[in-house]
C-alpha cells in the first residue's frame, strides 16, 4: 500500500494550522501515542509562505498557556518537568548536549561564508543523553535563496491540538533571528511531519475552532 504525503500550503502560521488541524479531524487515522488516543496523518508537509510568530489566527484562538510553555522551551535553558526533565530545545540548540556550542550561531557562520551553503543544518537530538524523550522537532536545515532565508524542519511527531501552533510560532521566530543576523528577508518555513496528530481529548476544542474560522 502507497502511502501518500499530505501537503498543506498556506501564507500564514495559523492558515496552516487550521488546514493541517481539518485534515486530522476529517481524515485521521485512529492510533495511539504513549497510550493515548489520538488521530493522526502519516507524512505530512506544511509550507508556510510567510512565518511571523506574530500571528493573528493564533493569537485568536491558540492557548495562551501553551503558547508561553513552547516559548520557555526554546528560550529557557532550564530542565523541561513535564518532558521527564529531558534539555529544553534552548539547550541544545545553544548549548548542545552541555558542550557550550551554540548551534544558531554556527548556521549564522555558515550561511554568512557560504550563502550557497545547502548543509546549514543542525539537530536538536543528543542520542548520548536523550534516552528516555526524543525531540519532536528534530532537525533544522536552513538555507538562502533569492535573497531570503528559508527553513525545513523535520519532527517525529507534532501534536497539532495542543502544541502545534507553538512549535511553529518558535521556528518562525528563529528564522526571523538568524535573517536578521544574515541581513536578509524571511523565506517559507516548510515542516515535515511523521505522525501529525490530534489526541481525542483535543478534538472538540479544535473543532470548536474550525467552526469559527
Amino acid at each position: 500500500m502507497t502511502q501518500r504525503r499530505t501537503v498543506v500550503s498556506g501564507n500564514t502560521i495559523g492558515d496552516a494550522w487550521l488546514d493541517i488541524a481539518e485534515v486530522i479531524v476529517q481524515s485521521g487515522t485512529a492510533s495511539f501515542y504513549d497510550g493515548l488516543a489520538m488521530r493522526e496523518v502519516l507524512e505530512a508537509s506544511l509550507v508556510i509562505a510567510a512565518p511571523d510568530p506574530d500571528d493573528a489566527i493564533i493569537d485568536r484562538f491558540g492557548d495562551a498557556e501553551r503558547v508561553a510553555w513552547m516559548h520557555a522551551n526554546f528560550t529557557d535553558h532550564a530542565a523541561v518537568p513535564e518532558l521527564g526533565h529531558a534539555d529544553s530545545y534552548a539547550t541544545c540548540l545553544y548549548d548542545y548536549a552541555h558542550t557550550g556550542l551554540d548551534q544558531v550561531a554556527w548556521v549564522i557562520d555558515r550561511l554568512r561564508t557560504d550563502p550557497l551553503s545547502r548543509s546549514a543544518t543542525i539537530t536538536t537530538f543528543q542520542p548520548l543523553i536523550d534516552t528516555t524523550y526524543i525531540p519532536c522537532v528534530s532537525l533544522l536545515d536552513f538555507y538562502l535563496h533569492e535573497g531570503a532565508l528559508c527553513q525545513v524542519a523535520t519532527c517525529h511527531s507534532i501534536d497539532f491540538g495542543a502544541k502545534g501552533y507553538g512549535n511553529l510560532i518558535e521556528l518562525a521566530a528563529l528564522s526571523a533571528r538568524v535573517a536578521r543576523d544574515l541581513g536578509c528577508g524571511v523565506g517559507h518555513l516548510t515542516m515535515n511531519v511523521k505522525s501529525a496528530h490530534i489526541y481525542d481529548a483535543e478534538v472538540a476544542y479544535v473543532e470548536n475552532i474550525l467552526r469559527q474560522r
